[in-house]
């Protein structure tokens, strides 16, 4: 699976570790620049300065501390900033889920392509790295529960004067699509009365409905955000109806990846994950790197 769109369409942020062909692409975040860049073998360690836990106790103890693995190059999720400082939404969920849950971490990155070799001779703990959770990952990891979705979403032109996004509500219309992906196939099964036009790449669907040559477009929500937020997309466009996150076309989300023989530490991280939502990190952090909600 490509780092970027998959050939069945799964999660166009979420990563597997088959492959790193099309890692997201400067198409996708003209972002970076504004992100800053950096080498993809920088590695840097962060300590990351617990605080109060206020969670549910946990049967087993909890570790002691716990070494996580990501790499820098994959913005606005894991990137070195312009002071040469590892950051992104997964470092400071890393950092969120150890202070809530009072323990020492480490965060240290590496090329993509090494880090499953590295938790495999035991070199880390977790890897949190925007793994897409799919069987075909289970196969080689343990995840925990998600800590994000990529949903699909519609988009229309802001002078649009239609909202029904349903299946009647696009009846007739032509809704844009890229060719071979999950966002396409769903389109077919559940949208089979509207004119569904395929394109190529992201970029030509985009173009295609700023110029008024199609009258939505289906697809990834998290790439769509970013292109409505910046300033290819002249502001001509925004998202309209609501999200669309089924797991047999779009995947279970993203999780924290383990050892598939570390179901207790998972669990633990899992548990961090529910706490920092309750203590309001996590929403903050979405508020933080997100430019507008995706739900």
């Amino acid at each position: 699976m490509r780092r970027g769109r998959s050939e069945a369409g799964l999660c166009l942020f979420a990563r597997t570790p088959a492959s790193t062909a099309g890692r997201l692409g400067a198409a996708i975040f003209a972002l970076a620049l504004w992100l800053g860049s950096g080498a993809a073998g920088f590695a840097q360690q962060i300590e990351v300065l617990p605080e109060t836990w206020g969670g549910r106790h946990l049967e087993d103890p909890l570790p002691k501390e716990i070494r996580f693995l990501t790499d820098s190059d994959f913005p606005p999720f894991n990137y070195v900033d312009e002071k040469g400082e590892l950051t992104g939404f997964n470092i400071d969920m890393a950092r969120a889920i150890c202070s809530a849950l009072n323990i020492i971490c480490t965060i240290k990155a590496q090329p993509w392509d090494t880090l499953l070799t590295a938790l495999e001779k035991d070199e880390a703990d977790a890897i949190i790295a925007s793994h897409a959770i799919t069987e075909a990952n289970r196969q080689q990891l343990a995840f925990t529960d998600p800590y994000y979705y990529t949903p699909a979403r519609f988009v229309v032109r802001s002078d649009a004067e239609f909202d029904d996004m349903s299946p009647e509500g696009l009846a007739e219309r032509r809704v844009g699509v890229v060719k071979g992906t999950a966002h396409e196939a769903y389109l077919r099964d559940f949208f089979a009365g509207a004119v569904i036009v395929t394109f190529e790449s992201d970029s030509d669907a985009r173009s295609a409905l700023r110029f008024g040559k199609i009258d939505a477009l289906f697809g990834d929500g998290l790439g769509l955000m970013y292109w409505l937020n910046g300033a290819s997309s002249r502001r001509c466009c925004q998202f309209r109806g609501g999200v669309f996150t089924e797991t047999h076309y779009f995947g279970e989300g993203v999780g924290i990846a383990v050892a598939t023989q570390d179901s207790k530490l998972a669990a633990v991280l899992s548990e961090g994950i529910t706490l920092a939502r309750k203590n309001g990190d996590y929403e903050e952090l979405l508020l933080r790197y997100f430019p507008m909600s995706l739900y």
